[in-house]
C-alpha cells in the first residue's frame, strides 16, 4: 500500500500558517511601539513563504505515489523585516520626539494587517479540515482491511 505524503503536507502548512498568525498578531500588538530595546520604532515583520517538494517514502517506508511525489507543502524559510521606513508624525510634546518635534512610528496598517491574520486563519482552518479529512479517510481504509 503507498504511503501517505499529503498528511505532510498538510501538516507543514496547517505549521506555516501559524507561524505567520503569530508574526502579524505581533505587528498588530507593537503598531504603536515608537522605542524598542534595539532603538528605533518597531519595524514591520514578514514571514517568507517556500514550497518543498517531499520526498523519500511513505508509511512504513512504502514508495510513494506518483501524486504523493509531486505534492508540495509549504514551509517558512525565514521572517524579515519590512524594508518600510517608519511614518514620522509631528508631536513636539512627546519625550520620544527628536530635535525637530517628530516621533518615528511603525509603518504598520492596522487595516492591512488584519486583512493578513484572516487570510492566515482561514488558510490554517481549511489545512486543519484537511488532515482531519485524510485521517478520517485512512481510518476507514484501515477499518475496510480488517
Amino acid at each position: 500500500m503507498p504511503g501517505c505524503a499529503g498528511k505532510g503536507v498538510l501538516h507543514n502548512d496547517v505549521v506555516a500558517e501559524r507561524q505567520r498568525a503569530e508574526v502579524v498578531t505581533t505587528n498588530l500588538a507593537n503598531a504603536d511601539t515608537t522605542r524598542t530595546p534595539q532603538g528605533g520604532p518597531y519595524r514591520r515583520m514578514e514571514v517568507v513563504f517556500s514550497t518543498e517538494q517531499l520526498g523519500g517514502a511513505g508509511a512504513a517506508g512504502a514508495p510513494l505515489s506518483a501524486a504523493d511525489q509531486a505534492a508540495r507543502g509549504v514551509r517558512v524559510v525565514n521572517v524579515v523585516q519590512d524594508p518600510t521606513p517608519p511614518i514620522q508624525r509631528y508631536e513636539p510634546g512627546n519625550p520620544g520626539a527628536n530635535a525637530q518635534g517628530y516621533v518615528s512610528y511603525p509603518s504598520i496598517n492596522p487595516a492591512e494587517e488584519m486583512a493578513d491574520l484572516m487570510d492566515a486563519a482561514r488558510a490554517y482552518q481549511l489545512n486543519a479540515t484537511a488532515v482531519q479529512a485524510t485521517k478520517s479517510m485512512i481510518q476507514s481504509s484501515i477499518d475496510l482491511l480488517r
